[in-house]
């Protein structure tokens, strides 16, 4: 249904009713404005969610990909199991650290519940560039049970999409390929970071993948100025 055929985001807002204990009349004005505004972010997302199914065929995935996972060696192809749809998160945990990001770690830890759930519609690969092994330990120290990581074993593909920095270092990435017919092809990346980066934000997606973030916007205090998970946490 298109949007012009639905009702005003402000109308359902002032049709929702809900009151709560010793509200003042400024506070539900404030907070009717408020959801309107939410109904239009979630019709929003709706919308870029459909125009992202709309996109046309990525690129042909051509490299020598190869990988190492728990139970041995992988191509890509074997990454995405029976499923045809494999999203790939690039993990920054290269060979040149003793232990991964604090941020990609926050945001696994609270991907790690919903592993077994979205595997059902999708394979799900988290890839980094240390050993399968040093990958594994964490695995177990971070009481991960459905974490499927996985090592690139000679970094093409971590370099052909964009998780090596220039200096070498560590990129995250979350990539989504497709397979149909025998052709893998690459679908959607995410590719917001510091140069599509507003004044005064750390570089974000929409919507973010984290939940950390995500519950800390509903909070008065927000996300913080400072604020940053660590691995101790």
């Amino acid at each position: 249904m298109a949007d012009g055929a639905l009702p005003s985001a402000t109308t359902l807002a002032k049709a929702n009713g809900v009151r709560f204990p010793n509200e003042s009349p400024a506070y539900r004005d404030a907070r009717d404005a408020l959801l309107a505004e939410e109904i239009e972010l979630r019709r929003h997302i709706e919308r870029v969610a459909a125009q992202r199914r709309a996109l046309p065929p990525g690129g042909e995935v051509r490299g020598d990909y190869r990988f190492e996972g728990e139970a041995g060696p992988m191509s890509f192809a074997e990454l995405f199991g029976e499923k045809d749809t494999l999203i790939l998160y690039s993990y920054m945990f290269g060979p040149k650290r003793e232990r991964p990001c604090p941020m990609c770690t926050s945001m696994l830890d609270g991907w790690e519940g919903e592993i077994p759930s979205l595997q059902k519609r999708a394979a799900v690969a988290v890839v980094a560039r240390s050993p399968i092994g040093k990958l594994l330990a964490w695995k177990r120290q971070r009481g991960w049970k459905y974490m499927p990581l996985v090592a690139d074993l000679n970094d093409t593909f971590s370099r052909d999409y964009h998780a090596v920095a220039p200096d070498g270092g560590d990129d995250a990435a979350l990539h989504v390929f497709t397979r149909k017919d025998g052709v893998i092809r690459h679908f959607w990346s995410a590719e917001m970071g510091g140069s599509t980066a507003d004044p005064g934000q750390d570089p974000r997606g929409a919507p973010d993948l984290a939940p950390l973030w995500t519950v800390l916007d509903a909070t008065p205090e927000g996300r913080g100025a400072d604020f940053y998970p660590t691995l101790d946490d």
